[in-house]
């Protein structure tokens, strides 16, 4: 359970900070506490698509990831921020992704911000 939170908590740091540096990731909210609810809601429905989705696709790209030498799990990472926006958007939850290519520099500061919080943070392994 433990475990489950510290990801939580390191996807939503994550997801935070893309949009915060990223103009095309957008959050709204009324308030910071209404936004602080909403990201981790995200993260919560972004971790279930990276849970669920991901390692199909990866298994179904997997001549992919040998002919490009792993470059793809860009596209992959890409493609999770997208349908986790498409998904936030059925749920009227007010995240939402613009493009491809936001989604692919998303990716890559999800993936970086997420890996260095697993570092600091506390981990039952």
């Amino acid at each position: 359970m433990k475990n489950f939170v510290v990801k939580t908590i390191a996807n939503a740091g994550a997801l935070a900070v893309a949009v915060w540096l990223l103009d095309k990731i957008t959050l709204t909210g009324d308030s910071t506490a209404k936004k602080a609810g909403t990201l981790i809601v995200v993260a919560l429905i972004f971790g279930l698509v990276n849970w669920l989705v991901k390692p199909v696709v990866k298994v179904l790209t997997f001549p992919l990831f040998i002919l490009t030498l792993g470059l793809i799990t860009l596209v992959v990472n890409a493609l999770m921020l997208l349908l986790t926006s498409w998904v936030c958007g059925k749920l009227d939850l007010s995240f939402h992704v613009e493009g491809f290519w936001t989604a692919v520099v998303g990716g890559l500061i999800v993936s970086v911000v997420s890996w260095a919080l697993h570092v600091v943070l506390p981990d039952e392994d």
